[in-house]
């Protein structure tokens, strides 16, 4: 069902990963985009040449960096390989965020977590917000930048933000 379908289509996304990674080595440095020759003589006939400079700048594109999501169907955290607009689109093995401040789906709050196993808490303490302040809604299921921290809570919801 499917097969050359969705063979192809996990060729296509093995590749988009490898391209990902590969552009993300080490940088060059590039100091001119322009070629290194030299400019059309000017008509005074000194032989004098103007330098060619880049014709154009394109933009750095930042590599992907993965973060540690709440996923709430598995009510865990697992990697995020990718995301923005408050959720996750893909997701990778499980893990702990950083500074151990976890979601608590029991009481929606975020709690310390002091021991935990597979991306879940086995043991909450106290009340915590994550330090970047992009929390869980359970309202509408994305992430926002919580604008009022309270116990563990957000009062008041901002914008969304990537997980």
């Amino acid at each position: 069902m499917g097969g050359p379908a969705r063979y192809i289509d996990a060729v296509l996304r093995l590749l988009a990963v490898v391209i990902a990674l590969l552009s993300c080595g080490p940088k060059t440095d590039v100091k001119s985009g322009g070629g290194g020759g030299t400019g059309p003589k000017n008509g005074a006939g000194s032989g004098s040449a103007k330098p060619t400079g880049p014709v154009g700048s394109v933009p750095d594109v930042g590599c992907l960096t993965p973060s540690c999501a709440y996923h709430v169907g598995a009510n865990g955290y697992f990697t995020c390989l990718s995301g923005g607009a408050g959720a996750c689109f893909h997701f990778g093995g499980p893990c702990t965020p950083k500074d151990n401040c976890m979601y608590d789906a029991g009481d929606r709050t975020y709690k310390q977590c002091a021991r935990a196993v597979e991306g879940t808490c086995q043991q909450w303490g106290t009340a915590c917000a994550p330090q970047s302040a992009c929390m869980f809604s359970q309202a509408d299921g994305l992430h926002h930048k919580c604008d009022e921290v309270a116990g563990g809570g957000c009062k008041r919801y901002g914008a969304l933000c990537a997980p």
